[in-house]
């Protein structure tokens, strides 16, 4: 994989760690928390949301689903 791949790939995993840890956050909290654009956040959380890890239960919050994670270092 290009760097630049798994750059995204590492970033979608620690959004997805950080919501899970923290319940449900907006999407600016994720902004704050990891530094990029609001863009590149709902990118990624599109990519979550896609495969169906995470929810938005009302516009701009994000909460992790019920969906069974198995995580890697």
């Amino acid at each position: 994989m290009k760097p630049t791949t798994d750059r995204m790939l590492i970033r979608i995993k620690d959004m997805y760690k950080y919501i899970l840890e923290n319940g449900t956050v907006t999407t600016q909290d994720l902004v704050d928390e990891f530094g990029i654009t609001p863009r590149t956040i709902q990118r990624d959380l599109n990519v979550l949301a896609f495969n169906e890890l995470v929810e938005s239960p009302v516009r701009g919050k994000w909460t992790t689903t019920e969906k069974k994670v198995k995580m890697t270092s």
